[in-house]
């Protein structure tokens, strides 16, 4: 049977670390993202998910991608974090249209494509289940990422296809990077929050990723992957 993984955001990060990996394993790839990788790994779709139509532009290009019979690892990985508040969140909507609204945008496109054996994994956050202060709309929508995976699992009871949420703690990555404006005092004071005294990897994460799509034990659950985080 064909494998085939569609993922957001692989461009990059943990995104980028996917694609690798998955195509190493011997999976086709296609990508879902406003820029394509310098790898020869993937078939690359460019897509503004801020965009509510987005699916009428690129729906039919994707679908037409997808041969029958393929068991498909879906992953919903890319995000939008700004620095928002309760009291000043001018991109609310847009933040929740890319991260929130556009994963169940493509979940209705392909889960007619998914045979038996299929995987829906969605990208969430330690703030999946807490906040901190000055992230309320990626927090909002990482909280809403996680009750979407478990909706998920319900909707598709019976499907053969399973679903699961992985919650990176700190990682490594261009986002985490850019937000803290590349301060390595900040890098290295967020990698001592946990138990291994650094920042996680992206391809740890991937590989987390990869063991969710191949076990339909893990269904309807959602996994911490912060290296053991330290609580005060």
């Amino acid at each position: 049977m064909n494998k085939l993984l569609v993922i957001t955001g692989g461009s990059r990060g943990i995104g980028l670390a996917s694609v690798k990996l998955f195509a190493n394993a011997g999976y086709s790839v296609i990508n879902l993202s406003r820029s394509g990788t310098d790898l020869d790994l993937a078939e690359q779709i460019s897509v503004d998910f801020s965009q509510q139509d987005w699916p009428q532009k690129v729906g039919n290009q994707l679908i037409s991608s997808i041969e029958e019979n393929t068991q498909i690892v879906l992953i919903h990985n890319a995000a939008l974090l700004l620095k928002d508040s309760a009291s000043n969140a001018p991109d609310f909507a847009k933040v929740l249209q890319i991260n929130l609204i556009a994963p169940q945008q493509l979940n209705e496109l392909l889960i007619p494509k998914m045979a038996k054996g299929s995987s829906i994994l969605y990208v969430g956050s330690t703030l999946s289940t807490k906040a901190v202060a000055n992230t309320l709309s990626y927090s909002t929508s990482k909280h809403g990422i996680l009750g979407l995976m478990r909706a998920t699992c319900q909707d598709l009871v019976g499907a053969g296809i399973h679903t699961a949420c992985v919650r990176p703690g700190f990682t490594d990555t261009e986002m985490l990077r850019d937000h803290v404006g590349q301060d390595a005092e900040v890098l290295n004071m967020l990698g001592e929050s946990n138990a291994f005294g650094r920042l996680v990897k992206p391809e740890e994460i991937a590989a987390s990723l990869k063991f969710c799509a191949e076990n339909p034990a893990v269904n309807g659950t959602s996994i911490d992957l912060n290296l053991g985080q330290i609580e005060h």
